[in-house]
């Protein structure tokens, strides 16, 4: 893990290669991604964003390794081993008056990928993100009803607090958290804020449109669907909001109700200095194990028969469980950003889970049966944005304007403390104009074929890509 972890470190170092001018960046610069939502509502952070004012055309092809004679044998369809997505990305804003503004987001996919004939359905896939109306009635107050993406949470690897991002990410390019928490599916809600100058509290209510889903794989997406089934299958209820008790310091507090079953979270800040930033998300409430609520799911959309083996007993036994992530952000003199953080899911695998998911896994001799049951819990937790592991290791680097001017990289790394496995990407995106873009990504899934990252199908994985801005 140590070696891992320190090639990460010497990539820091080559993104410092070319000193930057020097200049004094504000304490609310150097906040990690995700802070700001303490402070804003949808409404906020649309206006006069220009993330949020795009046209775009991308091409981008993606070529991967795949590993042979895994210890637990993956049910097909078999992972592929090429894929070319064209797509068209939009997000944009209109303003119709000074109280009342329209946003927009969404993406339309052309894919073609092995596994998939050329002329399927499935090639076409259309991602309704966001669409949404926002009012202010009054000064300093908000309403929101739509299909919102709301983000809650201060962490980049994991976020405990952020509630709304479980089954929202469709057919990601990148495993970079901070991109799966924009691209990927708003939930349909009312959502009302105020903000005063000391705090600010919101309150959304999500209603229940549609029955659970199975899990969907690549060779079974929906093609032009609102997928309501992946967000708004339960009634759902959020409450947060924060006062302001220093200059230095924040902290945000939420309550979250889903179903029959309640969560409790905390978001807190300090910035010490210029350049450093400490803080912690941390979310709690009654709740089975990730284990015992996967076989559950799968039982209940029917993907897994009810009397489905696994060394997993499904007793539907709940406890108090606990998720955390606390880190540091520091940014150097030469704009090098780096952030490490300490995430802990105390329902994820335990080291008795995963010597029980290989001893078994290993022992059925085949990919049906009890090896799909298997790879169906860890499906799950992709598919809920979840840790699979209790204690990992988040560390990760940007540094835009790098080595040249309009050259961007960014890396970051994910070490399962258990056994030291890791997940790796590398990013490098050079703005060839405020019109054109090209980039390239690298994806790496290290360690042994008995751990966590080392016994998943893809070893590695390269992403080449050439973007049209409008």
């Amino acid at each position: 893990m140590s070696t891992r972890l320190g090639g990460l470190l010497l990539l820091c170092l080559a993104l410092g290669g070319r000193a930057a001018m020097a200049e004094q960046d504000s304490d609310l610069g150097l906040i990690p991604q995700g802070i700001e939502q303490l402070h804003s509502s949808p409404s906020q952070t649309s206006e006069g964003s220009e993330a949020n004012q795009r046209l775009y055309l991308e091409d981008a092809i993606v070529a991967s390794s795949l590993r042979s004679g895994l210890p637990v044998p993956v049910p097909p369809p078999a992972s592929a081993d090429w894929e070319d997505r064209l797509f068209l990305d939009l997000r944009r804003d209109w303003r119709l008056d000074d109280q009342l503004n329209v946003t927009l987001s969404g993406r339309f996919n052309l894919r073609a990928e092995s596994g998939i004939p050329i002329a399927d359905h499935e090639n076409v896939v259309a991602e309704w993100r966001e669409a949404y109306a926002s009012w202010r009635p009054l000064d300093g107050t908000y309403l929101d009803i739509g299909r919102i993406n709301l983000k809650s949470g201060v962490a980049l690897g994991f976020n405990p607090t952020d509630f709304f991002k479980t089954r929202a990410v469709i057919d990601p390019l990148s495993v970079d958290p901070s991109v799966l928490r924009e691209d990927r599916l708003g939930t349909v809600m009312a959502l009302a804020q105020h903000i005063w100058q000391d705090g600010a509290i919101l309150v959304a209510v999500v209603p229940k449109l549609s029955n659970p889903s199975a899990i969907y794989a690549n060779n079974n997406q929906l093609t032009v669907n609102p997928s309501l089934d992946r967000t708004n299958a339960d009634d759902r209820f959020l409450i947060k909001g924060n006062v302001s008790v220093a200059d230095d310091f924040s902290q945000e507090f939420l309550i979250y109700r889903e179903g029959a079953r309640t969560s409790f979270g905390a978001n807190l800040t300090d910035s010490i200095g210029q350049s450093l930033v400490a803080y912690a998300e941390w979310a709690g409430g009654e709740r089975s194990s990730l284990i015992d609520e996967a076989l559950t799911y799968g039982r209940l959309t029917g993907t897994l028969p009810s009397g489905a083996g696994s060394p997993f007993p499904a007793d539907g036994h709940r406890s108090f469980q606990t998720q955390l992530s606390a880190g540091v952000s520091y940014t150097t003199d030469s704009k090098i950003t780096v952030n490490l953080e300490y995430h802990f899911d105390q329902d994820a695998f335990s080291r008795r889970d995963w010597n029980d998911w290989f001893r078994d896994g290993s022992a059925v001799g085949g990919p049906a049966g009890l090896a799909a049951a298997l790879w169906y819990i860890r499906s799950y937790a992709v598919d809920q944005q979840e840790p699979i592991s209790q204690n990992s290791l988040f560390l990760r680097a940007d540094r835009g304007d790098a080595l040249f001017p309009g050259l961007e990289l960014i890396g970051f790394i994910n070490t399962d403390l258990r056994d030291g496995s890791s997940l790796l990407q590398v990013e490098a995106d050079y703005y060839l104009s405020n019109d054109w873009t090209i980039g390239a990504l690298v994806i790496g899934n290290l360690g042994s074929k008995r751990s966590d990252f080392g016994s998943v199908p893809q070893g590695a994985s390269a992403l080449f890509k050439l973007a049209r801005y409008f």
